[in-house]
């Protein structure tokens, strides 16, 4: 597969795998996952050359990166494992942010005995506390990289004032946030600063919640546990409003004869080189098909159709409710 750099510092596959899905029940269901198949499917993903898992503690909680533990174990070597730290807990029950220095130590210590390995290669602060100082933050991870504990450090949907002063307190190798055909936000000043700071960017729900793969129409396609229920742009009023960027996606993917993932995928790419999406999948099926979309070039005439489709500000609804739109670009 393609390869990409993340900052200048390290080298990944240009698609990423989101592991997220990929556990039965837990806090946060994309629908049924069995986690034989997860496994199977990260197995098959090293075997196709990805290198890139993301994972964290708050999927679970816990339990997610247990399980891309045990699919790695015997299966490190030449792998970039991510995860992520925010939460304080109560046993299993999130307690709020904590963004210290002590909560990042607790929280690199757990996820490397979950995860069975003795470095984590890329560790992001999963939100921004507000009231802990992004420089006390970043300098606590920084102190786990200097142990050897961290390899790199990264950010997830941090906004454009703390991202400059996370990058002027240690470098930041990679900021992850939400990035699509619907969600292009990004595009006013983070993307900029990412890449006037050598600072890799990793989208996160880079197909809009499995939205642009076209196998969503309405919510009788969703069960009744889905966690996209509670999103607002799945919403009786919003879905049907934003159907009209997956038939500009359909259009597309029919001319080239790949499906609508590939497309979606390969406009991210085309973004500029130092994107790197990581579309969540629990099967081999869909992780074949993704792992695929860097083969796709797009042309002129591809990129100006999907633009005008999906211009930056048309989605129907906030990404999220409203408090998780608290929880953003902080």
């Amino acid at each position: 597969m393609m390869k990409r750099w993340l900052g200048q510092r390290f080298e990944v596959s240009a698609i990423g795998i989101g592991c997220m899905p990929m556990i039965a029940g837990g806090n946060i269901s994309y629908g049924a996952a069995d986690e034989g198949e997860s496994i199977a499917t990260i197995h098959e993903a090293i075997d196709l050359g990805v290198t890139f898992f993301d994972t964290a503690e708050m999927y679970g909680p816990f339990s997610n990166e247990e399980l891309v533990g045990r699919a790695i174990d015997g299966k490190r070597d030449g792998l970039v494992i991510a995860t992520k730290f925010a939460m304080k807990w109560n046993g299993d029950q999130m307690a709020g942010l904590d963004g210290s220095p002590a909560n990042a130590r607790r929280a690199v210590e757990g996820s490397l005995q979950r995860l069975g390995i003795d470095t984590i290669d890329l560790f992001y602060q999963h939100r921004v506390d507000p009231n802990v100082p992004i420089e006390e933050t970043v300098g606590g991870m920084a102190e786990l990289v200097k142990e050897g504990k961290v390899r790199h450090l990264g950010l997830s949907e941090a906004g454009p004032d703390t991202l400059r002063r996370a990058v002027a307190t240690h470098p930041i190798a990679a900021l992850q946030s939400e990035y699509s055909l619907w969600e292009r936000d990004v595009e006013d000043e983070i993307l900029e600063i990412c890449r006037a700071n050598d600072i890799g960017f990793v989208p996160y729900s880079p197909l809009g919640r499995g939205f642009l793969a076209g196998g969503i129409r309405s919510l009788d396609d969703l069960g009744a546990d889905d966690w996209r229920r509670n999103d607002p742009r799945y919403s009786a009023e919003n879905l049907p409003k934003n159907l009209g960027v997956v038939d500009a996606v359909s259009a597309v993917a029919a001319r080239h004869e790949v499906s609508n993932a590939q497309i979606a995928l390969a406009w991210l790419l085309a973004q500029g080189p130092n994107i790197v999406p990581i579309p969540g999948v629990k099967r081999r099926e869909t992780m074949r098909d993704s792992a695929g979309a860097w083969k796709v070039a797009l042309t002129e005439q591809d990129l100006r159709e999907l633009d005008e489709a999906a211009p930056k500000g048309g989605t129907a609804g906030p990404r999220y409710a409203e408090r998780g739109m608290k929880m953003v670009r902080i």
